[in-house]
């Protein structure tokens, strides 16, 4: 049997993540790489997020293990630092681990009790280590292994013809809608909305969305509020190109590709800044520093940048912000995986 070059494990846990673990596996097919993916299987729902890394780390040693028996890579790629906690022996094959941001970053406290200390020795084993921006770089514990940079590529989608009405105002995939702070641009939209305008929310339930109204001290979803707790990625996309804005307020950002989409379709970012390696914030701060706000900033602070967005756009906006994206365009991660991640991985 033919050795496999790469074996990705992936962890596979959201829809994002598993999109993330496409486009690395296709870039370093196209670096020339063998490239086999493996997922580990969704383990059952637990309460706590102790108990929840611990079965991931246990379903993804597992895929592993399968794997490895059926590929014989040379090297082994594992996706997020979760998957990699609980790596199984592995001989001569070279290991790294991709990820947005380690358990020191986003597992505090008791939250990480066993992944913090597991994971730095894993971060000091590991021959390479793939960060998805240089903020989750600094926030990985030293000492660590050798690392490159590789961001999750965006690529803009077919462009909006110029004059054609937008319809949609502004959008926000609220998944974890705690963490992305809608019950935030709920009480902010219910101040900003002008007659006519529709915000899209993507990503939660009825119920999740009623709960972020009352986490809001709302009364109810607030007028001009269309919400879907699914939305192909195409028809996802069309929206957002239909759209003006997307705001956002997350209380954390690990990456934010959805804020990255956002900009390569031509909308305005109006966000928080709540610290983590959130790739589209400096992008957005330096287009028009009007849509950044505080993360402690109140509902009409948050307003009143959705309005700047709206009502006095920048000249030539989607210009400035597909130049932005430049440098997370998929030819750009291509050369970075080719020329200094796979010769890492399969040195000579």
């Amino acid at each position: 049997m033919s050795r496999t070059d790469v074996l990705l494990v992936g962890l596979g846990s959201t829809a994002g993540l598993r999109a993330a673990e496409d486009e690395l596996a296709a870039s370093l097919r196209r670096a020339g790489a063998r490239v086999e993916m493996v997922r580990a299987r969704p383990p059952r729902t637990v309460r706590t997020l102790v108990l929840t890394d611990l079965l991931w780390a246990l379903a993804a040693r597992a895929a592993a293990r399968r794997g490895i028996a059926e590929h014989a890579p040379r090297a082994l790629v594992y996706s997020t630092t979760t998957a990699a906690l609980l790596w199984p022996r592995s001989g001569d094959v070279r290991r790294a681990i991709r990820y947005d941001a380690p358990a020191a970053a986003n597992r505090r406290g008791r939250h990480g009790l066993w992944q913090r200390p597991l994971e730095r020795r894993r971060l000091r084993q590991a021959d390479l280590l793939v960060p998805q921006t240089g903020v989750t770089l600094a926030e990985t514990p030293t000492p660590h292994a050798d690392a490159v940079v590789v961001p999750i590529p965006v690529e803009p989608t077919a462009g909006v013809a110029a004059g054609v009405p937008r319809g949609v105002t502004a959008v926000t995939y609220a998944a974890n809608w705690r963490k992305k702070g809608l019950d935030r641009i709920l009480a902010a939209w219910a101040l900003a909305r002008s007659d006519g305008e529709v915000l899209l929310v993507v990503g939660v339930t009825d119920e999740q969305i009623r709960a972020a109204a009352r986490a809001a001290g709302l009364d109810g979803i607030p007028a001009g509020v269309d919400h879907h707790e699914l939305l192909e990625p195409e028809v996802y996309r069309e929206r957002l190109r239909l759209a003006s804005v997307y705001v956002t307020a997350p209380r954390r950002e690990d990456f934010g590709v959805a804020q990255l989409e956002a900009l390569a379709d031509g909308c305005a970012l109006v966000t928080t800044d709540p610290g983590g390696p959130y790739a589209a914030l400096p992008l957005a701060r330096a287009i028009d520093p009007r849509w950044v706000v505080a993360d402690d900033a109140d509902p009409a602070t948050l307003a009143a940048a959705i309005r700047a967005a709206v009502d006095d756009p920048p000249v030539g906006l989607a210009a400035r912000t597909l130049e932005a994206v430049a440098p997370y365009r998929r030819a750009a991660v291509d050369a970075v995986v080719a020329r200094e991640v796979l010769p890492r991985l399969l040195p000579a």
